[in-house]
């Protein structure tokens, strides 16, 4: 192990910024997390249904602030995308060749996912599964997939984003609060929400990758304007305090998302960037560094995958023939939420199973691609097997 870190810290390039990285697998492994803890798969009357803990235990809603970590992601995206394409135009690489590169690296492993499902779905019919179980299983797993396609639109307007100033599309998910919320506006207007909302976080992206955001100023006013503006918008004006969806609820923060997860997410952004230097300083050590170069080479297959994960370990409980605490309960009290911490490990394993029959779809080198994607030293895992591949 010691010399696969090693190997992994000595092939990693030198300009390489390891924070960066590092935000990335938080807010991945923040996703995972929150789903794990937060979603419950209940057996009711030979069915299965969702159901989460923070519906019946409302005093758990502060773990929806740490799990909830989407804007750190689209962050990230931002600035990733915005030195991509300015380093494809640099090359003189065209918008349609950079963007085709980028969106086929993003959907290759989704296809695995949708082809093994399409393949779960039809065995389920034919062995009888009834409809409520079969739907609440396949929302579960396609449900993530909106964050995917949310980032490819966002990915294909990198060239606007990278001229777009954050407050504009805030300005858009205000008004269209105002009228959804105050006026009694049309529903269709969420839709505007859901591009509009996660468009702010990866402005700052492209923001911060021309340097627009590197004051330390403008991070503690993002981390304290949001929180304090978010506070308020809960306290004052009728925002859940959940940063997550909850079953039963009318209103949810996250679908679509609204002022308040929008200036929730500034508050991580500022928080994100003000921890960069302290990133930078852990991730020089090899062994910190191995953990999270590991997750970033295969952060899709685990947001892809975990779901999955999860629902497998749940299926085999049933072996049991008897519900089991944590697993197939109703989350209505402190036993399941300990039992459910319990069960984590095993989700992880099943999670690790998924990763060692997937990963190899996400890390693949893409035929055709273009020179956006450079050849480069081996890094992290294919200087353990001696495999090169491409890197952004």
């Amino acid at each position: 192990m010691r010399d696969l870190v090693r190997r992994i810290d000595a092939a990693t390039p030198a300009d390489r910024d390891r924070a960066v990285d590092a935000l990335r697998a938080f807010a991945i492994l923040g996703v995972v997390l929150g789903h794990w803890t937060v979603s419950a798969l209940v057996a009711d009357s030979g069915t299965l249904r969702s159901a989460s803990p923070l519906l019946y235990m409302p005093e758990l809603t502060p773990l929806s602030w740490v799990f909830q970590t989407l804007a750190v992601f689209f962050l990230v995206g931002g600035l990733v995308g915005a030195r991509s394409y300015a380093s494809a135009r640099a090359k003189g690489i065209g918008y349609g060749r950079w963007l085709g590169t980028r969106l086929a690296r993003l959907f290759r492993p989704v296809a695995v996912v949708l082809a093994v499902w399409t393949v779960a779905v039809v065995m389920m019919l034919t062995a009888g599964v009834d409809d409520r179980t079969l739907h609440t299983l396949c929302k579960l797993v396609l449900s993530p997939l909106w964050f995917l396609l949310v980032f490819a639109v966002l990915t294909a307007l990198t060239p606007l984003a990278t001229r777009l100033h954050p407050w504009w599309p805030f300005a858009v998910v205000l008004h269209v609060d105002v009228i959804r919320f105050g006026l009694d506006g049309p529903e269709w207007l969420n839709s505007v929400n859901v591009l509009a909302g996660w468009l702010v976080p990866y402005c700052l992206g492209a923001a911060w990758a021309r340097g627009a955001v590197r004051s330390r100023v403008t991070q503690w006013m993002l981390l304290l304007g949001g929180a304090a503006a978010c506070a308020g918008l809960v306290v004052w004006a009728g925002y859940p305090a959940a940063m997550v969806g909850v079953p039963g609820h009318a209103v949810s923060n996250l679908d679509p998302p609204n002022l308040a997860t929008v200036t929730f997410g500034a508050a991580q952004c500022g928080a994100a960037l003000l921890l960069l230097g302290p990133l930078r300083r852990m991730l020089a050590r090899p062994g910190a560094w191995a953990a999270v170069a590991m997750v970033n080479l295969s952060a899709m297959t685990i947001f892809l995958w975990h779901q999955t994960s999860m629902m497998a370990v749940t299926a085999i409980g049933f072996l049991a023939g008897v519900p089991l605490p944590g697993l197939h309960t109703v989350p209505d009290n402190p036993g399941w939420v300990l039992a459910r911490l319990a069960w984590l490990p095993a989700f992880a394993t099943a999670l690790l199973v998924c990763w060692t029959a997937f990963r190899t779809y996400e890390q693949a080198r893409l035929r055709g691609s273009s020179r956006v994607v450079r050849q480069s030293r081996p890094t992290t895992a294919e200087a353990a097997d001696g495999r090169t591949r491409r890197t952004i």
